[in-house]
Parts: structure tokens; C-alpha cells; sequence
């Protein structure tokens, strides 16, 4: 729901960011991979409840996901560079919560898995639109510059990430913060099956 408002906001400081690295000759494809390593160590920092290390690589984490894509504009966007990036920002998306329930299996564990369950259906309902839009030719006009068409919702990436960032700042809250965005998934879930409904007809 944010994330049109999030993009505009800070593409200005990410395109700086992205010219930067170019001059460092840092590709979009190796940005992609160390945002994604950059939050897997803070979801092994939430593991061992160090929370507010892993919210400070959390956070990196997500500069360098918005900064490969404006290496890649800058660049030539590639069908390779676009699967890389969806790829490992859900396996990242999944290592949160996940670390939550390592860190305290007793109270976290099965709010945890509730959220990877919603999370499940998010991103099953975004690829499944976004695979068949491509195939009738479809482009977003929301958000243009993604490399798969972006159907949005009421749970995307900004409101996941200041969850998250809630989850860290307040860990014994985990529960009823994943719980509470779990429902809001499932909202998003069924608006985006609406929409596929009837954005893709017969």
C-alpha cells in the first residue's frame, strides 16, 4: 500500500547511492547478493536475540534491495537480474520470522509460523498474477519500473519491513505484532485474488 509513496520518496538518495557503486564497478546482480547476505546475518542476529544488531542489518539490508535496482536502470535491466532479486527478498522476507522463533521457540514458534503461512499466500498470489500479466503482456502502471508486473495490496514491502523494525525495537511483543500482520496478509491475499479474478478474464 506504501511502497508507490516509499519509491518516490527515496529515489532520489537510491539513484545517488546507484551511481556511486557504478563508479566502484559494483553490478545490480552482486548488490542483490549482498543485501541478501547483509540480512541473513541480521536474521541470525535476531536468532541469538541480539535485536538491535539485527534491526541495524535489517535495515541495510533493504538499502542495497532498492539500491540494485537503480544499478540495474542505470544499466540494462536483464529477465536474470529481476528472478535474482524476487528470489532473495523472499527468502529473506521468510528468515525473520523464522529467527523469531529460534530466538524464543516457546512464545514465538507458532505466531511465526502463522506469518510464513501468510506470507505463503502473499507472494503466491504476486508471482501467480505476475507470471500470467507477462504472458498477456501486462505492465504495471503503478509501478513501471519493476521487472515483474507488481500487483499490490495492503501488506507490501515497506509495511513488512516496519514490522519487522517493530518486532526488534519491542521482541517480546513477537507474537501478537506477527498474529496482527498475519491478518492483514490475508487481507491482502484476498484483494489480490480479486484482482487477479478480474484482471485476468477468460
Amino acid at each position: 500500500m506504501l511502497d508507490r509513496y516509499a519509491l518516490a520518496l527515496l529515489r532520489p538518495a537510491m539513484q545517488a547511492g546507484a551511481r556511486g557503486l557504478a563508479r566502484l564497478g559494483l553490478s545490480a546482480d552482486q548488490a542483490s547478493w549482498i543485501g541478501f547476505g547483509i540480512g541473513v546475518a541480521g536474521a541470525l542476529c535476531i536468532a541469538r536475540q541480539q535485536f538491535v544488531a539485527g534491526l541495524v542489518l535489517l535495515l541495510a539490508s533493504r538499502v542495497f534491495d532498492g539500491l540494485d535496482g537503480a544499478l540495474a536502470r542505470l544499466t540494462q535491466p536483464t529477465d536474470r537480474g529481476a528472478f535474482l532479486d524476487i528470489t532473495l527478498d523472499f527468502l529473506f522476507y521468510a528468515s525473520i520470522p523464522l529467527a523469531f522463533a529460534l530466538a524464543d521457540p516457546a512464545a514465538n514458534a507458532l505466531a511465526a509460523a502463522v506469518l510464513l503461512a501468510a506470507f505463503v499466500g502473499t507472494g503466491s498470489t504476486f508471482l501467480a498474477y505476475a507470471a500470467l500479466a507477462a504472458q498477456r503482456g501486462q505492465k504495471s502502471v503503478a509501478y513501471p519500473t519493476k521487472g515483474l508486473y507488481y500487483l499490490g495490496g495492503l501488506t507490501e514491502a515497506t509495511e513488512t519491513i516496519a514490522c519487522f523494525a517493530l518486532m526488534c525495537l519491542w521482541p517480546g511483543h513477537f507474537a501478537a505484532l506477527a498474529f496482527g500482520f498475519a491478518g492483514l496478509c490475508v487481507l491482502t491475499i484476498a484483494t489480490r485474488l480479486w484482482a487477479g479474478w478480474r484482471g485476468l478474464p477468460p
